[in-house]
Formats: C-alpha cells, sequence, structure tokens
C-alpha cells in the first residue's frame, strides 16, 4: 500500500507500466468535471471510475481485495477514510471471489485507519485488503483500475 501526494506521484511510476499514464491523467484531464461512471482509458487494462457515493461508519465498511488489477483511490471533493489488513490475514470471507469483478468481500475488521485528503492518493495492491468510503456524507472521488504488471 502506498498513501502519497500527488505532487510525488513520478516516485511511483516505475512501479507499474500503466501508472504514468494513470498519474497523468489524474493530473491532467481535470477529473473533478467528469462525467460519474467509467471511463476505460485501455480496455481491460486502465480503467478509471469517478464514483460519488455516500460514506460510511467504519464498522459499515466491507474488506476487499482483487487478483488482477491494482486501485489507485483519489478523494477529490473531501476526505475519505479508509481501513487496511494485510490480505494474507483474512479469516471472514462474506462471498466467494468474484472472477468477472475480479473482487472479494471479507466481514474482518481492519488492523488500522487512516485518511486521504484531496491532492494525496492510495494504492492498494493485491495483498492489500481495503475498506473505503469510511466518513459521512457524500464523496466525489477516483477509483483508478490498473492491471497488474
Amino acid at each position: 500500500m502506498i498513501i502519497a501526494s500527488l505532487s510525488d506521484s513520478a516516485r511511483y511510476e516505475s512501479l507499474n507500466p500503466l501508472f504514468q499514464r494513470a498519474f497523468h491523467f489524474v493530473r491532467e484531464a481535470g477529473p473533478a468535471s467528469l462525467e460519474p461512471g467509467p471511463h476505460v482509458l485501455e480496455e481491460d487494462a486502465l480503467i478509471v471510475m469517478v464514483n460519488e457515493p455516500v460514506m460510511k461508519k467504519p464498522e459499515k465498511a466491507r474488506m476487499e481485495v482483487h487478483d488482477r488489477f491494482i486501485d489507485i483511490h483519489v478523494p477529490l471533493s473531501r476526505e475519505e477514510g479508509f481501513g487496511w489488513k494485510d490480505r494474507a490475514a483474512l479469516e471472514k470471507p462474506s462471498e466467494p471471489f468474484n472472477m468477472e469483478k475480479d473482487a472479494q468481500h471479507y466481514d474482518d475488521a481492519p488492523d488500522t485507519y487512516f485518511v486521504v485528503k484531496p491532492g494525496q492518493f492510495a494504492v492498494f495492491f493485491p495483498e492489500d485488503a481495503h475498506a473505503g468510503c469510511i466518513g459521512e456524507g457524500t464523496l466525489r472521488k477516483l477509483v483508478i483500475k490498473v492491471r497488474t504488471a
């Protein structure tokens, strides 16, 4: 997992061949004005989701994992709370892995909580179980799905 400022995103672009394009999109595309929904930059490889979820209390947030995609979360309108736990430590699956959605949810509690503010981002790799949208009110954010290298 990575938590950093968007101004430092170039430091992380070498971790995946698609990161440079993803961060360039965030810096240059004016994401605050994009329509909600998916924006495909490269089919089955780089997808920007513009979401406007209602945030929830920590106890309502479910842990999520992915196999084929890395998530980059970028809050736009306000800070967003997250929970994190090492995927290897998960014990309570709430559903089987969904290959089509590349996701599985767990009822485990996070080991740690943190906040990401506008101007920052969080990267979750397949080994990172994460629960986002923790807080109050509505949030406008980007979730960038990046195929693993």
